[in-house]
């Protein structure tokens, strides 16, 4: 046996299960298949696993606070603790105006979101119609995202007043402008040559918007819904604690003016509560509508 023919007998039980054509995937054993596809694909973990960590991680947390502002490590002056964030709550709850104030915030926050997503996608899409007036609009839009809008909060709130207009505004302003750059994104990627086919024909411009512009860009404007409440719900709060007399983040504000933190906590819980909600609501209307786009 040659030197070449020995290194090869020698190499051949180790060699890493790996195929390089059908062929030799038919004939690899079964195992070693799944062991490979399980290591390339990995499944997904089930929605009860995910939540019992999380919940488990929720608990961990809380209970090592309490115990350290037991001991003393945590200063309550500065942090609170949970007992005592929990006893400011029920008063709250009770006695005070939480409910109404994370109504007035859910409110404005859903009216901005719905606005802004309506008026932007609107806007985007209008750029097909024209490339003039898409190439003029483009960089108006790219400088007033660049803008930094949460600074322009307290003029907003001065010209609208303090009233649930100004939170609305905030709101309409944060999400309006993203959704115009991802339908614009949306309406660039659409093949030219598919549109041409239509044009060749006879289909006029709206048959063709109707037809194929508008039903290519959905899937992209809806999967920038969870972004967008997100930043509703941000503009909202801005506005709320520039100038307010309801919402969470005048709750917040006051909160802070008293060195009440045990309220301030309870403000930020509720907001994180509130935002999941409102994420989990929006994450189930995209799939019901990415379903029914997809037939």
């Amino acid at each position: 046996m040659s030197t070449t023919q020995a290194t090869r007998a020698r190499m051949t039980p180790t060699a890493p299960l790996v195929a390089t054509s059908m062929d030799e995937l038919a004939v690899l054993p079964r195992r070693g298949v799944r062991i490979r596809r399980r290591s390339l694909f990995p499944q997904e973990p089930a929605n009860w696993k995910v939540a019992l960590v999380a919940t488990a991680i929720v608990v961990a947390v809380f209970v090592a606070w309490e115990l350290l502002a037991d001991v003393g490590v945590i200063n309550t002056f500065f942090w609170s603790k949970p007992s005592m964030v929990w006893a400011s709550f029920l008063n709250n709850a009770t006695k005070g105006t939480m409910w109404s104030d994370t109504a007035y915030t859910f409110t404005s926050t859903i009216a901005g979101f719905l606005i802004g997503v309506v008026g932007g996608s609107v806007i985007g899409l209008s750029f097909w119609w024209s490339r003039f007036y898409a190439r003029t609009a483009e960089p108006l839009i790219i400088a007033i995202e660049a803008m930094p809008k949460l600074a322009l909060a307290p003029m907003i709130v001065l010209a609208l007043g303090i009233g649930i207009g100004s939170k609305i505004a905030m709101a309409t302003a944060l999400v309006i402008i993203i959704q115009i750059l991802n339908a614009e994104s949306a309406v660039r990627s659409i093949d030219r040559d598919l549109q041409t086919l239509l044009y060749s024909l006879g289909a006029s411009r709206w048959q063709v918007f109707r037809k194929v512009i508008v039903p290519a860009t959905l899937p992209a404007i809806i999967a920038s819904f969870r972004v967008s409440i997100g930043l509703a719900l941000t503009g909202a709060i801005v506005g709320e604690y520039i100038g307010s007399q309801q919402g969470l983040g005048k709750m917040i504000q006051f909160a802070a003016a008293s060195f009440d933190i045990s309220l301030i906590w309870v403000g930020v819980f509720t907001l994180a509560i509130l935002s999941f909600v409102l994420y989990l609501a929006v994450l189930v209307i995209q799939r019901v509508l990415l379903r029914i786009l997809h037939g």
